[in-house]
Parts: structure tokens; C-alpha cells; sequence
């Protein structure tokens, strides 16, 4: 069997972050309000009133933090910038200090030989354009373009390749239609126009980068969806799942077309959001590669009751991540698979742009992240001996960070950081992944 030391020569390693959950500095050099401070600050919207205002104070310490990017031996690193640093409200007046701000960001790292790989949008979006909708507004797909050519402009001369939107499954399920997420909407089904106007953003966005001359990428949480059972119920409800979660932010990208909707009770149409030649925007600028956030399977039962068409249900034979995620090192494998059976020449290449977990060391060291990383390694080897074309791996998290509605409780990172002091310490899944970088580099070099 492959494993994680038979990935190809010229394979990419890479770490990853998020603005909102490291940089901090959210009141300074002219940051506009995003959704999430506004949704942080409500009582209870966030575990034991955790924000992010400081986080891993990244903004100020970038240097050090690139040290230990350089330390880890890092192809690439994959971090976003934050919409409302660089545009306050979202629209109209470019703010020149939080321009400047990633100018220093990316000069740091192409002089320390680190690629940059950033993300316009990881859900930071301007408060000001929440105000008038957020995401259910399509207005706000046409100032996200605006937004991608002000910072391609700027940045696009030392940065080949962009990823315009970080998970939109999960920002429009818990952001608009759970609440759980900032902005903290409830709308369930009808959340879903938050869905196409996303895709709508990344298509126009993608159109002025490729007139830029630069290579364009999305990255979604996607993952392989298991029937709880054999049962016709338990497979429908299944199919239902994987509808939502992959087909319906995977399919208009690559095919130029929506699933069948039905089986969500949802209108072709998307409750009015899709208008004629929507999906040829969002089709047309052929994607240079697919970015893939892979963190686990999900099983999925028939409805117990009314509501939604299928019941989410654990992976009970699996271990758990101090988060609660099945870990299932195949699924990653089973993933790519079904990626090249449903999408055949229209796939483009891979790169896993997020894939790691949350260990508790309060009560366990961090060899479950060890083994974590070395097992979805290792399935990605084998996944590539089957035909995968993925090009590189990006571990989440270079950095322990403000973790969303867990504020500060999860660790995902390589490198643990003290919230109180800021002092950062590499953990030994840190000098384990060095290590692997380098064997794996040396192994290749001829």
C-alpha cells in the first residue's frame, strides 16, 4: 500500500489560517465592522463570549508567525484577507492601511520562499452590506467582484493563484439558514439564494481574475455521504444530503447546471434567486483547480420527523475528534473517487486547502493529530495511485485560532498558542510535519 511518503515529486505542502479567526485588530488602521463582530458580541452567540477582536493578534506578529512557516519547510501557506480591512463597508472607498497591511504580508512571505495562497472571502463579510442583506441580496455578488479586482490589482504581481470563496456550503447551513453562524439567520430551505449569490460572486470574480492573467480556485467542505442503512428510505435520504452539501456548490462550477432540487422541496429557480444566464457566469470561468476542505464522512438516516428530508447520524465505530467528528482517514479516499466518477473531464486538479483536527490536551498529547494527519496522508496516497490528480495539502491549522461559535475551546493547530500571552510553542505534530516535509522533499529531489 502507498503511503503518505509515495505522494509525487513536486507535491505542494502548505498550511492554512482564516483573517477572522488570527489577525485581531479589529478596530485598528481603519477595519471596518464585519458579521462576525457584531454576531460575537450577542450574548450567548458565541461559547463564553469569545471574539475574535484579538485572536492570535496575527496582525501584528505576522513575522513570527512566517518564521515558523519557514521552519516547517512550507511550499504555500493559505490565508484570507478580510473584506471589510480593505473595503470598511464593503463597497466604494478602499482603505490603503489594510492594503498595505497584506502588501507587507506577502512580501514577508515570498522573501522568506513561501507561496502565497490567499482567500477572498472566509464569511468576514462588511456589516454594512449584511445591512442590506448580506448574501441574500444579489447586489452583494457584483461588490464582491468589485472587491477581488481592487485586491488582484494590488496583490495580483506576487500572487499566481486565488481562491475566491472558502466553504459556502457551511457559511449559507449555519450562517443563514441554522443561525449558528454569523450573520445568524434562520431561514432553513430559504437560506439557499445566500448559496447561488455566493456562486454568483465567485463567477464574476473569477471572470476579472482570469482577464488579470491569474489562476482561480474555490474551496468547499465536501464530504462522502453514507446511508445508515440499506434501506430505499435510508439511500433517499442520503442522496437528499449529498444534494445539499456537495452537488449544490460543486455542480454549477464544473457541469453549468443545479441538481434536481426536489427531493429538498426546493424551486428549480432557487426561490427566484437564478436568472437567465446566472449559471453561465458562474460556469464559464473554467476553474484551475478545486480546493477540497475534507474533515470527515457523514451518515445520513430517513426522517424520524417533519422538516428536514434526512437525519444526520453518528459514526459510532469511528474515533472522535475533541470536536466530536468521526475521523475516518478513508473517507478522504472515498471522497476524491466519487469526485472523478460524477464530474469525469470537468474536474479540474485538486488541492486539499483544509484538513487536520481539534485535540483536547488538557486530557490527551497530541499524538491523536499525529495520527490524524498521517492516516489522511497516507489515504491520499492511495487515492492518487487510483487516478486523484491532487497537487498539494494544506494542514488546518498552522495556528491555534478563534474557533467560530467554539471561540477559543477548539485547537486545531500545529503550533499551540497562549491567548493570554501570545507566546506560540510548535507541538510535536509541528516537528512531526517538518520532518515529513523534508523526508518527503529529499526523497523526491532527484
Amino acid at each position: 500500500m502507498p503511503n503518505r511518503l509515495d505522494l509525487p515529486a513536486g507535491f505542494r505542502w502548505g498550511a492554512a489560517t482564516a483573517a477572522h479567526q488570527i489577525e485581531g485588530a479589529v478596530e485598528e488602521d481603519g477595519r471596518g465592522p464585519s458579521v462576525w463582530d457584531v454576531f460575537a458580541a450577542r450574548p450567548g452567540a458565541v461559547r463564553d463570549g469569545h471574539t475574535g477582536a484579538v485572536a492570535c493578534d496575527h496582525y501584528h506578529r505576522y513575522a513570527e508567525d512566517i518564521e515558523l512557516m519557514r521552519g516547517l519547510g512550507l511550499d504555500g501557506y493559505r490565508f484570507s484577507i478580510a473584506w471589510p480591512r480593505v473595503m470598511p463597508t464593503g463597497a466604494g472607498a478602499v482603505n490603503p492601511a489594510g492594503l498595505a497591511f497584506y502588501d507587507r504580508l506577502i512580501d514577508a512571505l515570498v522573501a522568506a520562499g513561501i507561496t502565497p495562497l490567499p482567500t477572498l472571502f472566509h464569511w468576514d463579510l462588511p456589516q454594512a452590506l449584511e445591512d442590506e442583506g448580506g448574501w441574500l441580496n444579489r447586489d452583494t455578488a457584483y461588490r464582491f467582484a468589485e472587491y477581488a479586482a481592487v485586491v488582484a490589482d494590488r496583490l495580483g504581481d506576487r500572487v499566481p493563484t486565488w481562491i475566491t470563496l472558502n466553504e459556502p456550503f457551511v457559511h449559507t447551513v449555519f450562517g443563514y439558514a441554522l443561525g449558528t453562524h454569523a450573520p445568524g439567520r434562520t431561514l432553513m430551505f430559504e437560506a439557499l439564494p445566500a448559496a447561488h449569490h455566493q456562486l454568483l460572486g465567485h463567477g464574476l470574480a473569477a471572470s476579472l481574475l482570469h482577464e488579470r492573467g491569474l489562476e482561480v480556485m474555490l474551496s468547499n467542505n465536501l464530504t462522502p455521504v453514507r446511508p445508515a442503512s440499506p434501506s430505499s428510505e435510508d439511500a433517499a435520504a442520503a442522496e437528499a444530503y449529498d444534494t445539499l452539501h456537495n452537488r449544490l456548490f460543486t455542480d454549477p462550477v464544473l457541469l453549468g447546471r443545479y441538481p434536481d432540487l426536489s427531493a429538498l422541496g426546493v424551486p428549480d429557480d432557487i426561490y427566484g434567486a437564478v436568472r437567465d444566464g446566472d449559471l453561465d457566469l458562474i460556469h464559464t470561468p473554467r476553474l484551475d483547480g478545486l480546493g477540497l476542505n475534507y474533515y470527515n464522512p457523514t451518515r445520513v438516516a430517513a426522517p424520524t420527523g417533519p422538516g428536514l428530508p434526512f437525519d444526520l447520524v453518528d459514526i459510532p465505530e469511528a474515533p472522535h475528534t475533541a470536536f466530536g467528528w468521526p475521523v475516518v482517514p478513508d473517507g478522504l479516499r472515498q471522497l476524491l473517487a466519487s469526485l472523478r466518477k460524477s464530474y469525469g473531464e470537468a474536474l479540474p486538479p485538486i488541492t486539499i486547502t483544509e484538513n487536520g483536527c481539534s485535540v483536547d490536551e488538557s486530557t490527551t498529547p497530541d499524538q491523536p493529530r499525529i495520527d490524524f494527519l498521517a492516516g489522511h496522508l497516507d489515504a491520499l496516497a492511495q487515492a492518487i495511485t487510483e487516478g486523484a490528480d491532487v497537487r498539494g495539502y494544506y494542514t488546518w491549522s498552522l495556528l491555534d485560532n478563534f474557533e467560530w461559535a467554539e471561540g477559543y475551546h477548539q485547537r486545531f493547530g500545529v503550533v499551540h498558542v497562549d491567548f493570554e500571552t501570545q507566546k506560540r510553542t510548535p507541538r510535536a505534530s509541528y516537528a512531526w510535519y517538518r520532518d515529513l516535509i523534508a523526508t518527503h522533499r529529499a526523497l523526491h529531489s532527484d
